[in-house]
């Protein structure tokens, strides 16, 4: 059955309600309106029995957002009311998500589905970390994010401040740091309070992040007397790791840093501190005499030991200031108090030995979205895999996970597009059962919450064209986009090698512009299994391929005189020659499937050795349709001569090959 959204459609709250609840109710009826384009009252239902939909909340929640909150809802939908269910108003928030996600629509009109749903998270720890250090985001994108955040039901935004590249917080202790290691590019302490209360509205907590020992050269800037070097210092203007690191045997050292951290503490209320601790390579510690000296006073073996002192010092810090300590893989060291957290980039292996030795651990690797890596490579990532080995106890460990977007190679313009949609299967492995895992439908749902998340503000379906349009110097994209569709950002950290950057460089190359999980790659492997696999239908499938590579090799006739009135695109000249032999490959292996007559042997290898190294990347993007062309190409020698076939035999070379190719037939 089905809930018609009408004109008449209003809301009703019962037992509580607060400004915060009353705010989310706003946003929720704007976004059902922009969506429908239905005008609903801002009135309260007079009589609850007649609202379309009632909210019945039992209380508050935590005053400041809490690690322990309790975010369970129930919605029951039936033909006349839908009744959101929740034990505090951060549960209504999701309910009210999830009563959005709903929303369909026939011949008839807008309706939502009778549906009865009992829903909590999985995991009490679900993030998403920004960089605001390496590049800074103005607070307008912080704000989208977390809306962002809100509509798939994380509830961490990790916000890392500092960084070699940038201070970004105004300090009125220290100003130095933020007068001379920003670029004048910072948050005001108001600015911080205004979102940290925005995130509050959304059921969201901010952690944040203050890098130490290491990744602080843009702290000496201001405060050389810090480091560990005689300085000077400049701010980092390059990606990877630098050597400077603060001195940890100097008691001036932690006075600043308890001064401010006391500071910070008033800008962040969550129980919750960052310390980093990350990627100290000792460099500047061994060639400090005067620290070598003190590291053999106190028996110290190793920097790693030297290291854990200053962790030690810092978490004495943060007790007095009420605050739990975390810290990446590098803070771990079994004799520290048990009430840390430990944050894994190393891996699995790292995480389940902090949960065995009993500290709590949230799970990063396998969620780097800045690897640039298809939602699908996360989507299968668990924070506590079936088969972890931990026992119930030990499991208890293990908060969750946050996905990270490392601001290296991102500004205000494209983290949209780096962030989103990618980071809401994330959220959904955070939050749903470890059996949720049907790729292919997740794919098809991320589709429809992509564009939902748009009404956010969120540009990461729009920045496309904006970009192409500037890289072309015109209106006339259509050769561009035609590559676009085919190529991806290069991953790992594979960027900056060919082409060498700063934090200074303009984003707005091709790479820039590329999709991180280019809708291409499924599409054209589909379009190839169906051919393979889907017998009765060939015409119709090799008919709509051969129109998708006769626009690849067309694109190159038009792309000389674009490159030309514009340099920028100077580098892709040779993708769009590789995107256009592509084009003639895949016509030919067409050709000789349709006539039944198979390529000799040398044609195939000649274009499987190119395709080798079509593989390779140019201008800092690869391919994404190689691996299905490859498997074209084999089929072709292998099915060619199939027109011949009774349909007896027809079914059975299928199937062998569908085999040979790891490939599963399409029904009869």
């Amino acid at each position: 059955g089905l809930l018609p959204i009408d004109p008449s459609f209003k809301v009703a709250v019962k037992d509580y309600t607060d400004a915060r609840l009353e705010a989310a109710i706003s946003r929720m009826l704007r976004r059902l309106e922009g969506r429908t384009g239905l005008e609903f009252t801002r009135d309260p239902a007079d009589d609850s029995t007649q609202a379309t939909l009632l909210v019945q909340c039992q209380n508050a929640g935590k005053t400041i957002p809490s690690v322990d909150e309790d975010e369970s809802y129930s919605l029951q939908v039936s033909a006349n009311q839908a009744v959101l269910n929740s034990p505090t108003v951060v549960g209504a928030l999701r309910g009210m998500e999830t009563f959005l996600q709903l929303l369909d629509a026939d011949s008839k009109g807008y309706h939502i589905p009778q549906v009865n749903i009992q829903d909590k998270p999985r995991f009490v720890w679900r993030g998403l970390l920004i960089d605001s250090g390496r590049h800074f985001l103005p607070v307008e994108a912080v704000k989208r994010t977390l809306d962002g955040m809100a509509a798939v039901k994380f509830n961490v935004l990790h916000w890392h401040l500092t960084e070699d590249q940038g201070f970004r917080v105004e300090s009125r202790k220290f100003p130095k740091l933020h007068q001379m290691g920003s670029d004048g590019l910072y948050y005001t302490q108001d600015q911080m309070h205004e979102v940290v209360a925005y995130a509050r509205e959304r059921g969201i907590r901010v952690v944040p992040e203050f890098d130490m020992p290491g990744h602080t050269t843009s702290w000496f800037v201001g405060y050389p007397e810090l480091a560990s070097g005689p300085g000077p210092f400049q701010i980092g203007r390059k990606a990877g790791i630098y050597d400077n690191a603060m001195d940890p045997t100097r008691e001036e050292v932690y006075r600043f840093i308890e001064s401010f951290i006391g500071e910070m503490t008033t800008l962040f209320p969550d129980a919750y501190f960052h310390i980093g601790g990350d990627e100290n390579n000792g460099k500047q510690w061994d060639a400090n005499p005067k620290i070598q000296a003190f590291k053999k006073e106190k028996g110290f073996k190793d920097n790693h030991a030297l290291q854990t002192y200053f962790n030690r010092r810092v978490l004495q810090i943060l007790t007095k200031f009420g605050k739990k300590m975390v810290g990446w893989d590098e803070i771990l060291q079994p004799d520290l108090p048990k009430d840390i957290v430990v944050q894994s980039w190393r891996g699995r292996d790292s995480l389940i030995q902090s949960a065995k030795l009993g500290y709590d651990s949230i799970l990063s690797k396998g969620y780097y979205l800045d690897l640039m890596f298809p939602a699908a490579d996360h989507y299968l990532v668990d924070p506590l895999p079936a088969d972890s080995g931990l026992d119930d106890s030990q499991a208890k460990h293990i908060m969750g996970g946050e996905a990270c977007m490392w601001g290296e190679w991102v500004g205000p313009e494209t983290i949209d597009s780096r962030i989103w949609p990618r980071s809401a299967v994330v959220a959904e492995r955070f939050w749903s059962p470890r059996t949720v895992t049907d790729v292919d439908d997740m794919y098809r749902r991320l589709s429809a919450i992509s564009i939902q998340l748009e009404e956010l503000g969120l540009t990461h379906e729009t920045y496309v064209t904006k970009m192409l349009r500037r890289l072309a110097r015109s209106n006339d994209v259509e050769s561009l986009q035609t590559l676009l569709n085919v190529v991806e950002p290069v991953k790992k950290y594979e960027r900056g090698k060919e082409h060498p950057s700063t934090m200074l460089t303009p984003l707005t190359r091709l790479i820039d512009t590329a999709r991180p999980d280019a809708p291409a790659r499924r599409k054209f492997a589909a379009m190839v299994d169906h051919l393979l696999s889907d017998t009765w239908n060939f015409q119709e499938h090799s008919g709509s391929l051969s129109l998708l590579f006769k626009q690849w090799h067309n694109v190159h006739s038009v792309s000389a005189s674009m490159i030309d009135q514009s340099p920028i695109l100077r580098e892709a000249e040779p993708l769009f020659k590789d995107l256009a032999k592509l084009g003639a490959i895949g016509l030919e292996t067409i050709n000789y499937l349709v006539a039944g007559v198979p390529p000799s042997p040398e044609w195939r290898n000649e274009q499987l050795q190119w395709l080798e190294q079509a593989e390779n990347p140019k201008a800092e993007v690869e391919f994404v349709v190689i691996s299905s062309l490859r498997q074209l190409i084999i089929a072709a020698a292998e099915l060619s001569q199939l027109k011949n076939l009774s349909p007896a035999d027809w079914k059975s070379q299928i199937e062998t090959t569908a085999t040979k190719l790891n490939r599963k037939p399409v029904g009869d």
